[in-house]
């Protein structure tokens, strides 16, 4: 476990530019010690709850986009970032709408847990999500509509 620092962005030439979006994310669960888990309404599709999410740049490595996905949707810059060392695969939803190559249906997901000592301040990315609560393991387990995050949310649980 690492302390969670604000990521540094990586200079643009090791970003490689691709037209497509890389079928390749971070899903980072984030509670307290308290095993309150942090969860996040998306705008799309509605009532999709969900822990922290998001796809890893060209050229990004998934503790890097970890990082970079905690900042920007949520704002939160404390805490104990761990990988997991672990993956999943699940299929691409239509309703996200994002561009990947053609023939790509699948994504590859990296499992990370992010521990608080106690709730922190959300500044919510309002762009990507409509709203957020803190519900206990159970709650969470009932709530989080992948299941992959269901999964990690029951590893984490206590």
């Amino acid at each position: 476990m690492e302390p969670l620092e604000p990521p540094e962005p990586a200079p643009p030439r090791e970003r490689a530019q691709s037209p497509f979006r890389r079928p390749e994310s971070v899903l980072i669960v984030i509670y307290t010690a308290a095993s309150e888990f942090l969860l996040l309404e998306r705008r799309r599709p509605p009532g999709f709850w969900q822990s922290v999410t998001g796809s890893l740049e060209w050229g990004e490595t998934a503790d890097e986009a970890a990082r970079r996905e905690v900042v920007e949707e949520t704002g939160i810059t404390q805490g104990f970032l761990r990988n997991l060392q672990w993956t999943q695969v699940f299929e691409i939803l239509p309703s996200f709408g994002k561009t990947y190559a053609p023939g790509i249906t699948t994504n590859l997901e990296h499992a990370f847990a992010l521990k608080l000592l106690e709730r922190v301040p959300v500044a919510l990315s309002v762009k990507e999500h409509v709203q957020y609560r803190w519900a206990s393991a159970a709650e969470a387990v009932d709530t989080v509509t992948s299941r992959t995050n269901l999964a990690v949310i029951r590893q984490l649980r206590h």
